[in-house]
Order: C-alpha cells, then structure tokens, then sequence
C-alpha cells in the first residue's frame, strides 16, 4: 500500500473533534502521515494522536474554551432558521475567503496528497480545487443537508407519515435552500478570487469534493436512503476525548441499583438548570446516578446529591457497559456511544443537531424526548418508564446489533485511502430537490 499525506481541516465544536482525531489516528495506524489545520485549541490533542499541526491564522478560531469565545454562541437562539443564518454568515460563507487563503498557505507548505474537510468549511474545500487536490468531506454526526424524502435538519422533525408530513417537509426544506441561497454570491466572489468557476446554488458545493464520508449508523439515521450518490456511511467513531480521566465508582460494591450515567455536552450550551433538574429527579429515585459535566461549568454550578455523584469526566464507552439509562443533550458521539452498548436513553436536546439526533432516537424506539426545560417530575417519570419498560432496551439493542453488523463492512481509512484515485469533478446539480437519491 502507497503511504500518503493527508490534511484535516477541522474547528473546534467540541464533539466534532474526538471522531475526527480517532479518523486521524486510524490513518496513523496505517502508515500515513496527517497534517490538522483547526483552531489552537485543537493542536495539543492532535498532536498527542501523532498528527502535525497548524494553526487557523486568519480564518476564525477559538483561542479558549471559555464560553465568551464561542464562535457562534448558539444557545443564544432557539429559532431553526436564525441558528442557520448566523451559522452560515459567520462559520460558512461570510468567512470562506479566509479558509481558503489559510488553507492554500498549509498545502503549499506541507504538500499533502489528500484533503480531508469537515464538511462545513467551504473555504478549505475551495482551496483544495485551486490546486486540484482531491478532497473528502467528513461528517462527523447524522446527514444534515438537505435532501428530498427525508425530514430537513433543525427542527427535529419525525419522518413524515401523512401528505400534510411531506408538505411540511418540503415547504421547511426549500425555506433552507434559499436561506442558504442567500449566500451565494459572497461564495462566488471567494471562487471569483481563487479563478474558479461560480456556483449555480449554494449547495453546488456539495459537488466540489469526491466523496462525503458520514460518520454514523445508516441504521439510525433515517435520512439515509435520501443522500447523493456520493455520500457514504462509514459508522460512528466512538472515542471519548483524550482528556477524559479515569474514574472509580464511590458506591458500595454490594449497591446494585441501575446505572444512569448523565452526559450533556462538553461546551458551553448554558446547560446548567437542566443538569440540576436531573440530579433533582434522580436524588429521588432508587438509583445510582452519575453526572459527567465536561471542562465548561464552573465549580459549584451542578453538585452530587445522595446517590447522584457529579464529576467533571468518566469515561463514557466503559460506563455504558454497566448502565441502564443515559440521560443526555443528544450529541452525536454520546448518543452513538450509548445505543452501540444497547442503552436506552432520555433525551434532552439544546439545539446543534441534537434535536434531530434525538428525533432518531425516538423514530428508532430506543428512548423519550424532553424540552432541556423539563421540571423536575417530568425527568422522574420519564427515567422511571425507560427503566421500567423493557421496549427501550429491546428498540436500543436492535440498534446495537446494526451497528456492529455494519462495522464488519464499513472502513472510513480504506475510503480515505481510495480518494484521488479516481477523479470525479463537479456535476453542478442546481439543488438538493434535484439530487439523485440512492440507498447506502
């Protein structure tokens, strides 16, 4: 097999980062090299999996982990199409020129063979075409562009069963499209200035790479049988975060009272009051509880009570093994983590792709959904059915089943490795509505 160099363009979002760093260090694995180009905050994790680094210059970036530098500071809006629009004025297009002039910089100094592109940074993947590299975009959650036959991303919307479903669907899908339209010609005045051709549509440049490589379980994402052509489901990446400590139980050894593990995100989503709410619920239940809070909250925000013990990290993948029940923001790696142990879930989604996430937790059978506003009593009744009614268990199972089924077939390095190996170009469909669907 020819070694090669590939280059990751990633950013910090907190959950986007472990399965693109486990991508990174199969690569490693297998002999080749890997440059990551993302924020500061990134470069000591890349560089302890054994990847090189450079740091975003121009484009934006995180410095800190603290909430106030958050790029995006999404908690601060619950409306689907708002969150979308400042994601695309201020993460995708308004800065893609910025990418791309970054990234130019980092191909010319280290001459990889291969980009590889979380899918949202344009401007790399615009570089990447300047010198006719081939290019892969890494999904590291659920699909969520859009796609005709299948529910669009934000709301957290079921699968559509009736024409009123599909009218839904179609009226929010085209609201997407032209809210992202709107952006097109700034993306064509970045491909303007890097002498290529100019979009029809905004997501045109989902043609501009060879290949998406989505890190999930088709069998849980229902969008699945929706995608282009070239969009490939490769399984989840279920690493938990490199700073994630070891961790011993402090109940007696004779306690079998059911596991709940308690995982909300690892940045900031103002998540705090949930996380009381549920120490709250669980107090009161014949349980034992943990509650892993991440690097975010200050100390004293969520504190243990009774049998519910609050932690800052545990290492999720081995505490599932053991666990009945997680309760969960529904971020992708911590949902996926849980059904591949077969553990039901409470899910409590606060924005991102988390309601989406959850919506295919539901659709799937393996757990409830809550509003993050949920009272404490809700919480209680919800933990308590999915103890109490094997069905959960049963749904999560069937889940974990699939996915081990599909990890025999699926290989994301050997995907990477065929990139470049044949060329495949743009195609210039006008928009998702037109897209070819195919089952993966």
């Amino acid at each position: 097999m020819t070694t090669r160099h590939f280059m990751f363009a990633m950013w910090e979002g907190g959950g986007n980062v472990p399965p693109l760093l486990g991508v990174a260090r199969t690569l490693l694995a297998r002999g080749h090299t890997v440059t990551v180009l993302g924020d500061p905050t990134i470069e000591a994790e890349a560089q302890r999996a054994g990847c090189g680094f450079r740091p975003w210059r121009t484009a934006p970036h995180r410095t800190s982990l603290r909430p106030e530098d958050d790029l995006l500071r999404d908690w601060e809006t619950k409306n689907p199409l708002e969150g979308l629009r400042n994601y695309r004025d201020k993460f995708i297009a308004g800065p893609a020129g910025r990418y791309a002039a970054d990234t130019l910089e980092a191909i010319d100094a280290v001459l990889p063979d291969v980009m590889v592109s979380e899918y949202t940074i344009f401007g790399a993947c615009m570089a990447a075409e300047r010198r006719a590299l081939p290019a892969v975009g890494l999904v590291p959650n659920i699909w969520p562009l859009p796609a005709a036959g299948a529910p669009p991303f934000g709301p957290g919307f079921m699968p559509a069963r009736s024409w009123l479903g599909r009218l839904r669907d179609t009226v929010f899908r085209r609201l997407v499209v032209r809210t992202f339209d709107q952006a097109v010609p700034l993306l064509n005045q970045t491909r303007q200035q890097l002498g290529l051709p100019p979009l029809r549509a905004f997501f045109d440049s989902l043609q501009q790479v060879e290949s998406f490589l989505v890190l999930t379980s088709a069998a849980f994402d229902f969008t699945a049988p929706h995608v282009p052509a070239h969009v490939h489901y490769v399984g989840p990446v279920l690493d938990d975060p490199d700073w994630v400590a070891p961790w011993t139980a402090p109940w007696p050894a004779d306690n079998r009272d059911p596991l709940v593990l308690v995982g909300f995100s690892s940045t900031f989503q103002n998540q705090g009051a949930a996380l009381r709410n549920v120490v709250a619920a669980l107090s009161s239940l014949p349980v034992r509880g943990l509650v892993t809070l991440g690097e975010m909250l200050p100390d004293g925000e969520v504190t243990s009570s009774g049998s519910v013990v609050v932690t800052r990290s545990a290492p999720h993948r081995e505490l599932l093994k053991s666990a009945s029940v997680l309760v969960t923001h529904c971020g992708h790696g911590t949902t996926l983590k849980a059904l591949a142990a077969g553990v039901p879930m409470v899910c409590m989604p606060m924005g991102r792709d988390q309601d989406d996430t959850a919506a295919r937790v539901v659709h799937a059978g393996a757990g409830l959904r809550l509003k993050p506003s949920a009272s404490v009593s809700a919480i209680r009744r919800a933990v308590r059915r999915v103890l109490s009614e094997p069905s959960f268990r049963t749904a999560a199972q069937r889940l974990r089943e699939a996915m081990a089924e599909e990890r025999r077939h699926a290989n994301v390095a050997a995907e990477l490795e065929k990139v470049g190996l044949s060329s495949r170009r743009a195609i210039g469909v006008a928009s998702p509505e037109a897209m070819p669907a195919t089952s993966t």
